[in-house]
Formats: C-alpha cells, sequence, structure tokens
C-alpha cells in the first residue's frame, strides 16, 4: 500500500547512490586514449589514498570487492604459502577461501561472529609459528554479515609483539569512508576496498592500497598475473595500464563526483556522521529489545560497525518483517547473512550517502511492520533515535 514512490534502499552495500553521482554518469562515451578521462582518473588516485589516510601506493580494478581480495593476494602470495585469517564472520573466512584457491596453506582463528578479533589469541599464534611460515594475516574491519569491527591497529602490536614479518593485509570493504580508517597510522601493509558502499559508486571497482614493505614482497614473486599486477597499476607508463586495458570510464566520473562529496563534507565529518546514526539506530534497537527477542547482534559499541547493524528478531521475523517493508513500505533491508537461523536476521546498512531523515523513517517503518506483524517489540523506538541523533 505505501510502497509507491521512490524505494529506499537500506541494505549493507551497493549503498544509496546520490543523484550527482548518477549524473556524473550520464554523458557519452568519452575518449580513453587522451584527454579528460585521463585528468579526472589521476584526480582520484590522491583522494582515494586521502580516504585510507595512506601514503602509500593505489592500484584500481575493475571488479568488486572479491576481484581486490584476489589481486591483494596474488601480489604477496601463492601456492604453498601460508596465511592466517583471523574471521569475525562470512566474509573474513570468504577472504581465506579465496586465498586456498590460489593454492595457500589457510590457518583460520575463528572469532565467532558476534565479537571482534582477541589480539591476545592472535599473538598467540604467530608465536606458535617458530619457523615463520605464515606469510600474511588476512583480517577483515568490518565483517558485512555480522557488523562486527575489530582493531586493526592491535593486531599490527599483536605481529610486532611476536616479532613476525607477516603481512598485515586489511580489508575495509564495508568500513571505508563510514568507519575510520587509518592504513599508515594502524601498520597495515596492504589494504582492500571497493566503491559500492561507503564510496556511493555503482559496483564495478576494487582498490588496493600497498606501502613499501608489501611492494618488496611482490618484488620477490616470481610470476604474477599481468591483469593482477599492481606494478604497471600503480606506476604506469601509459594510460592504458592504469586498467591493463580499457577504463572503467563511466565508473570514474562517479567515483570523482562521490569522492568531490566526501571532500565537501569532510571525511571527519562524513565519520561523526556515521557515527551519530548508527547509534540512533541502536538506540532504536535497544528500546525494541525491551520486549521479545529483538537484539543487536554485537554487544560492544566499540566492537559495532557503523556502517551495517545485524540485528537478531527471532524465529522466522527477520524475514517475516523484511518481506513487510519492502512490499508494503518500500523500505528494503538486509538479508540475515552470517548468522543461523538466516530468517532470524536481518541487517540495516547505515552508509554512504544516508542522513538523519532517511534513517528515522526506516525505523519508523521497521517499527510499523514490527506493530503490523505482531512481533513482540518494546515502544519508544523512534524516540530514542531521535535522542541520541541529538545528545
Amino acid at each position: 500500500m505505501f510502497a509507491n514512490g521512490r524505494p529506499y534502499l537500506a541494505i549493507p552495500g551497493p549503498s544509496v547512490m546520490p543523484d550527482r553521482v548518477l549524473q556524473a554518469m550520464h554523458r557519452p562515451a568519452p575518449n580513453i586514449y587522451t584527454g579528460d578521462l585521463h585528468e579526472v582518473t589521476m584526480s582520484c588516485i590522491p583522494d582515494l589514498k586521502a580516504v585510507a589516510r595512506t601514503d602509500g601506493h593505489l592500484a584500481i580494478y575493475i571488479g568488486n570487492g572479491h576481484a581486490a581480495w584476489e589481486a591483494a593476494l596474488t601480489n604477496v602470495v601463492g601456492e604453498g604459502d601460508r596465511v592466517l585469517v583471523p574471521a569475525t564472520g562470512r566474509f573474513g573466512h570468504g577472504w581465506g577461501e579465496m586465498a586456498a584457491g590460489l593454492g595457500c596453506e589457510v590457518e583460520v582463528l575463528d572469532f565467532g561472529q558476534s565479537s571482534p578479533v582477541d589480539p591476545g589469541r592472535l599473538e598467540e599464534a604467530l608465536r606458535a609459528d617458530t619457523d615463520r611460515r605464515i606469510k600474511a594475516v588476512l583480517a577483515v574491519h568490518v565483517d558485512t554479515s555480522t557488523g562486527v569491527k575489530s582493531d586493526l591497529a592491535a593486531m599490527r602490536a599483536a605481529l610486532d609483539a611476536a616479532g613476525h614479518p607477516a603481512l598485515l593485509m586489511g580489508d575495509t570493504i564495508a568500513s571505508l569512508g563510514c568507519d575510520v580508517v587509518e592504513m599508515d597510522a594502524w601498520g597495515v601493509d596492504v589494504l582492500v576496498s571497493a566503491c559500492q558502499k561507503g564510496l556511493m559508486t555503482p559496483p564495478g571497482l576494487g582498490f588496493v592500497w600497498f606501502n613499501d614493505r608489501a611492494d618488496a614482497v611482490r618484488a620477490t614473486r616470481g610470476r604474477v598475473s599481468n591483469y593482477w599486477d599492481w606494478v604497471p597499476r600503480s606506476r604506469p607508463d601509459f594510460y592504458y595500464q592504469n586498467f591493463c586495458g580499457t577504463a572503467p570510464t563511466h565508473h570514474i566520473y562517479a567515483l570523482r563526483a562521490a569522492l568531490d562529496m566526501i571532500g565537501e563534507e569532510g571525511l571527519d565529518a562524513v565519520h561523526a556522521r556515521h557515527e551519530a546514526l548508527a547509534r540512533a539506530l541502536w538506540a532504536a534497537v535497544d528500546a525494541w529489545g525491551a520486549q521479545g527477542a529483538i537484539r543487536l547482534n554485537v554487544a560492544d559499541p566499540a566492537a559495532r560497525s557503523r556502517a551495517v547493524t545485524s540485528i537478531h528478531a527471532g524465529g522466522t521475523d527477520g524475514d517475516r518483517l523484511r518481506d513487510w517493508c519492502e512490499r508494503q513500505a518500500g523500505l528494503v533491508l538486509g538479508i540475515g547473512l552470517g548468522r543461523e537461523p538466516t530468517s532470524a536476521w536481518f541487517r540495516v546498512g547505515h552508509m554512504g550517502h544516508v542522513n538523519a531523515p532517511m534513517l528515522l523513517g526506516a525505523i519508523a517503518t521497521m517499527e510499523a511492520g514490527l506493530t503490523a506483524l505482531s512481533i513482540p517489540h518494546g515502544t519508544g523506538a523512534v524516540e530514542a533515535a531521535t535522542s541520541a541523533l541529538v545528545s
């Protein structure tokens, strides 16, 4: 009944795309050999480094986050190498599976689906690797499936305390442009992300930032696929080397517009907005949780993503609420990926181009759904969220 009008896509990526980003793509195909496209591409490089807060190198790939995973791995590890995966959800395990597909030996430290990586356990595992077979630690900053946020700086401290030479590789696909990311300050050697979440651009671009230490490891690799090799992409002699062929023309214009929006708002302000909106949603869920089964997946606020929140509704109520919200009200929520039974869970993406009216409207719509479906819940969620926004 109320779904007509513009739907609100509140899944954890692809995120809402600003009109300005969409309009930037509405143009004829550009000349890929000379001219404006080259200038626009080059202008994105320093801004992408600034968002990741790094002075390191950057390679851009035509692909999604999984492509960025493979690109990063291919440049620094290979068949027979061992990698350590501290997992907090489906995507931590997924990166490890990607490494296994490349012939790596994969050791998984599973921290469950509601808690961040424990640096102490990570240090123990690294100390136990006395022959230093582990070549890299594959750590997901925010696991999109669970909303768990782990401390990459603490993982670097664990590596240093163990005196271990492994590279620290960080996945910031869900967090970049939402949660604070500090590649250099945190001591991350390789950072991966993608364009369709905090960077507000249609899916299709993957990013790999890497420091000199990781680049030195790349130099020892006997052979790297021409397509995944980050050397020509990060230091091209000719424009086509940026992308190993034809550039992702319209994605570049979209990305330029998105980076302009981030720059105009200011990265610190972007982070503060995501912090405030996340806390407003958490306050609403706490209010609902006063009665019934509704609760946040992550108990500790410090370990919660500011980009995506996983919520337990119980039974099949996660699926029921999602279905009602989409069909009756035009609000699209994320599936309960990463927790079992998935039908009991749903996720809310509050990343990228999101503001207070959008989030408060989503909260009110979810409350309407809870009421319509007779799902037990406490009252006052909108009021709690409003108070959190202005506190």
